[in-house]
C-alpha cells in the first residue's frame, strides 16, 4: 500500500481533484443519511454512481483511484482503534468461540453455496466474509487481497450494496425475532452482535431492546471486526501467487492496513489511546470508508452492475440466513 504520508506535491496536486470529488459525494451521502435516516455507504455508493460519466482519463481520474484504493486501505486500517482484547475477553469464552465459528462456518458455507450456484470460489469467500464479518467493511478489505479481474470490481460493489441493504433489513426484523424468542438482553445482544452484517446496524438494533442488550451488541459486533485480521492474512496468503500489482510484483503476506489495524487493536489494549480520540479515529474510518465506496461508484454504472446478475444477490441472502440460524442455534442449547 501506498502510504498517505510519502507522496510528493505534484502527486498530491495530480490527485487532489479526484480525492475532493469522491469526498463531496461521501459528505452528501452522510448528511441525508444523518437528517433523514438510511445507511450512509449505500448513499455514497449510488450517489457515486451518478457520476459514473465522469471519463476515466479526465482530471478527477487519479485521485478517484486513488481514493478508491489508499484511502479504502486507510480506513479499514483505523478500524483496529476501536476493538481492545478485554473487550474480546469479557464476553466469556462461550460466546467468543460461538461468534468466532459463526465467522468461520458463514464463510465455508458461502464458498460452497457459490460453488452450488456455479459462482466461483472467491465469489463465496468474498460475500461469505463480507456477511460473517462486517458488512461492507470486509467487503472492501477482503476485495483487497482477492485477485482481480474485470469482474472483480463489480462484484465488490453489488456486495457492498448486498450486505448494506440485508444489514438494514435486519436492524428492523431481528430485535422482534430477538424478543419473539424470548431472548434476555445478553442473549438478544450476542444474537444481533452476531448476526447483522454493519456496526451501526448493529448498535442501532441493540438500543432498540435495551441499554445492555446495545452494549453487549456491540462487543459481541467488535469480536467478528476483529476477525478480519485472520480472515485476510489467510486469504492474503492463499492468493498470493495469483496476484500482482501494477508492476508486476506480488504483494506483501501481510498487507500495510492490516498491520495497522493490528497495530491499534494492540496500542488501543494497552489503553493508551484514550476515548475521545479512539472516537475520532473511528469517525474518520467511516468518513475514509464513505469516500472509497464514492469512487468505487464513480468507476461503476448500473448496467456493469446488472450484468453481474441474481446469483451473488442469492449468495448473500443465503449466507444470511444461514448465520442467523447458526447463532440462534448456539444460543438455544447454551
Amino acid at each position: 500500500m501506498q502510504s498517505l504520508g510519502v507522496l510528493k506535491l505534484p502527486e498530491w496536486k495530480g490527485r487532489f481533484p479526484g480525492v475532493l470529488s469522491a469526498l463531496t459525494i461521501a459528505i452528501a451521502a452522510t448528511f441525508l443519511s444523518e437528517h433523514y435516516g438510511g445507511p450512509q455507504f449505500l448513499y455514497a455508493l449510488l450517489f457515486g454512481m451518478a457520476f459514473n460519466y465522469i471519463p476515466p482519463d479526465g482530471i478527477t481520474g487519479p485521485g478517484i483511484d486513488f481514493a478508491a484504493r489508499a484511502v479504502l486501505r486507510f480506513g479499514v486500517a483505523l478500524l483496529g482503534a476501536r476493538i481492545t482484547l478485554g473487550q474480546i475477553s469479557g464476553l466469556g469464552g462461550f460466546a467468543v468461540l460461538m461468534v468466532i465459528g459463526g465467522v468461520i462456518a458463514t464463510i465455508l458455507f458461502g464458498t460452497w453455496l457459490g460453488r452450488l450456484l456455479g459462482r466461483s470460489s472467491t465469489e463465496g469467500l468474498l460475500t461469505g466474509g463480507s456477511v460473517a464479518i462486517c458488512g461492507a467493511s470486509a467487503a472492501l478489505a477482503i476485495s483487497a487481497v482477492l485477485p482481480k479481474d474485470e469482474a472483480s470490481q463489480r462484484l465488490t460493489l453489488l456486495t457492498v450494496v448486498g450486505v448494506t441493504t440485508l444489514s438494514t433489513l435486519s436492524m428492523v426484523i431481528y430485535p422482534a425475532i430477538a424478543k419473539a424468542l424470548g431472548l434476555d438482553p445478553i442473549g438478544a445482544g450476542i444474537f444481533l452482535g452476531g448476526t447483522i452484517h454493519d456496526v451501526a446496524q448493529v448498535v442501532g438494533a441493540g438500543f432498540m431492546i435495551s441499554p445492555e442488550a446495545g452494549d453487549t451488541a456491540t462487543v459481541v459486533k467488535l469480536v467478528r471486526v476483529a476477525m478480519l485480521v485472520p480472515v485476510v492474512l489467510v486469504l492474503s496468503v492463499v492468493f498470493r501467487r495469483s496476484s500482482r500489482d501494477s508492476s508486476g510484483a506480488r504483494p506483501p503476506v501481510l498487507p500495510g492496513f492490516l498491520v495497522g489495524f493490528v497495530v491499534l487493536v494492540g496500542v488501543n489494549s494497552l489503553g493508551l489511546i484514550p476515548a475521545k480520540v479512539s472516537e475520532g479515529l473511528s469517525d474518520i474510518s467511516r468518513w475514509c470508508l464513505a469516500t472509497a465506496i464514492a469512487a468505487l461508484g464513480v468507476k461503476t454504472s448500473l448496467k456493469q452492475l446488472a450484468e453481474v446478475g441474481w446469483r451473488p444477490v442469492a449468495l448473500m441472502v443465503g449466507e444470511t440466513v444461514f448465520l442467523a440460524l447458526l447463532i440462534i442455534g448456539g444460543l438455544l442449547v447454551s
